[in-house]
């Protein structure tokens, strides 16, 4: 102690040095010990997956559900049973089973007898843990990744756990392969590894501490303490056009760290200054992105009844957008008066130029429709004009129809665009499916097919964009048709308005917290009749 009553240098040096070595060696060791059991894990993993891969490779995927779903064995599966019981005796496996996984247990089709409690063909059993569970299901699918689970259970012990797929002939996974490895008296003889390791950096590490902290303490805490010093302004002095004044000259890395230090200084101030200039320009750019959104946004019809004085249908359509600027667009206006048109799109890509691209095709949709041409002849005439100049590669997917609000007959013309949906007057909704016609502005040349439709009075059409079916809840799961239909189905029979906040109400409610990726555009049209 000096006498201020603080530490002196020397002393916290060593100190320091002390502290670190003792770091060094518990770090070191740790790093020792952890490279010796991945080396040690990668050995068993590497084990264990080739035996799950050659069973997975001779088993017989068309076979295997049948075996689950008719709990009958035959000549087949009894060879199958001999391959795993024979490979287990001659190797260090502990378990050697097929399963066939499902959300809350496992079904086995075959399980190695030589070990006690072997299960029989059907048995149910449930997942040892929510990490075996997930690890399964991880591998369920095309080109798993070969991951080795460890687990530790009162029922199977200490156990290294490798899966691989069964495919059928169609190329889906049907089964599972699992191989259990014991793992006895790894831990002890890491322990017992690190403790050599240990003791030997030890060793080493007080040897240099001795032959170094007198060079230490006459070359570097001096310089150490100017440096010190200095830099202990340079925080002060980021707001200022000041800088550090630091001047040593020892001739060697202290002066070079010294130098790195007023670079460093340099620097802050320069990159405070781009960082200033950087963050500006983001809000900037932000600001339009946001105005050029509500742009797109306001260009879509937004008042709804659209045609309070038309009695002969009910009309609403809506876009929640993603939090990009994209290219999504819907839009409806009557062509004359007994035939309005109705248009669903989407424009590949996102940002700004999908923004232009959208607003260029609305219009150019609808000057084609009004100027007489039926829905096909539209497409083609719009094919032509973006087609034109296109270097940026864009494309829109559409589907269009003109309906005779008279007699409810109407024609449509599919651009690559999703299946609409259907329901007629007291039914349920259903997809309705046939074949389409590619985007536009892909090809030149291209004529669209025109599909014959008639509606009855009661009779509803919905259709939307990929966004609505491509919604992803936080398991990566989509949306898909069949949970699309089932949310129209739920109050079918309510106003247009209200149906289409019940299907996003289903959306939101899937998809949980999950992000938005794609904007979510739907239309309903209900005809009444004449």
């Amino acid at each position: 102690m000096n006498k201020t009553g603080k530490t002196s240098l020397n002393k916290k040096l060593l100190k320091s040095i002390v502290l670190f070595a003792a770091s060094l060696v518990i770090a070191t060791s740790a790093l020792v010990g952890a490279q010796y059991l991945h080396s040690q894990m990668r050995n068993y993993s590497k084990q264990a997956f080739d035996f799950a891969r050659t069973a997975a490779n001779i088993i017989d995927g068309d076979r295997v559900l049948g075996y689950v779903e008719t709990g009958e064995k035959d000549e087949y599966y009894y060879e199958i049973l001999d391959f795993l019981n024979v490979t287990q005796l001659e190797t260090n496996l502990k378990y050697y089973y097929v399963f066939v996984p499902y959300e809350n247990d496992l079904v086995y089709v075959w399980d190695a007898v030589n070990v006690e409690g072997a299960c029989e063909l059907g048995h149910h059993e449930e997942y040892m843990s929510e990490e075996s569970k997930a690890a399964t299901f991880e591998i369920f699918r095309q080109d798993p990744p070969e991951k080795i689970s460890i687990q530790k259970d009162k029922t199977y012990g200490h156990i290294a756990s490798a899966y691989s797929p069964i495919f059928n002939s169609s190329g889906d996974p049907v089964a599972v392969v699992g191989v259990d490895l014991s793992i006895p008296g790894l831990r002890r003889t890491i322990v017992m590894y690190m403790l050599l390791v240990l003791a030997a950096i030890f060793t080493i590490t007080l040897i240099a501490q001795a032959l170094f902290y007198t060079f230490i303490e006459k070359n570097i805490i001096k310089p150490i303490t100017q440096l010190t010093k200095s830099t202990g302004k340079m925080i002060e002095n980021l707001e200022s056009d000041n800088e550090v004044d630091i001047d040593i000259h020892t001739g060697d890395e202290i002066e070079e760290l010294a130098d790195a230090v007023k670079k460093m200084d340099r620097d802050l101030h320069e990159y405070i200054l781009e960082l200033s200039a950087v963050t500006a320009e983001k809000e900037r750019i932000g600001t339009e992105l946001n105005v050029a959104k509500r742009i797109q946004e306001g260009m879509l019809p937004s008042i709804f009844p659209p045609f309070p004085d038309r009695d002969e249908f009910e009309l609403y359509a809506f876009m929640m957008p993603a939090k990009e600027v994209g290219g999504d667009f819907y839009d409806f206006f009557m062509v004359d008066d007994t035939h309005i048109a109705l248009v669903m799109a989407d424009v590949s890509g996102k940002g700004v130029p999908a923004a232009l691209f959208m607003a260029i095709s609305k219009v150019l949709i609808k000057t084609a429709v009004q100027a007489g041409r039926s829905p096909g002849e539209a497409l083609e005439r719009v094919n032509m004009q973006l087609l034109e100049g296109n270097d940026t590669g864009h494309f829109v997917t559409v589907w269009l129809a003109v309906i005779d609000i008279t007699t409810g007959k109407g024609v449509a013309a599919n651009a690559g665009h999703e299946h609409p949906a259907l329901r007629r007057a007291d039914g349920d909704f259903e997809i309705i499916k046939y074949r389409h016609s590619p985007a536009v502005a892909t090809l030149e040349g291209l004529k669209y097919r025109e599909h014959d439709f008639t509606l009855s009075p009661g009779d509803s059409l919905f259709v939307y964009t990929d966004g609505v079916t491509e919604a992803t809840n936080e398991s990566m799961e989509l949306m898909g048709e069949e949970r699309m239909i089932d949310a129209l189905n739920i109050n079918k029979d309510v106003n247009t308005d209200e149906l289409l906040m019940t299907v996003k109400r289903e959306i939101d409610s899937f998809a949980g917290n999950a992000p938005q990726f794609d904007d979510i555009t739907m239309m309903i049209f209900k005809y009444k009749g004449a």
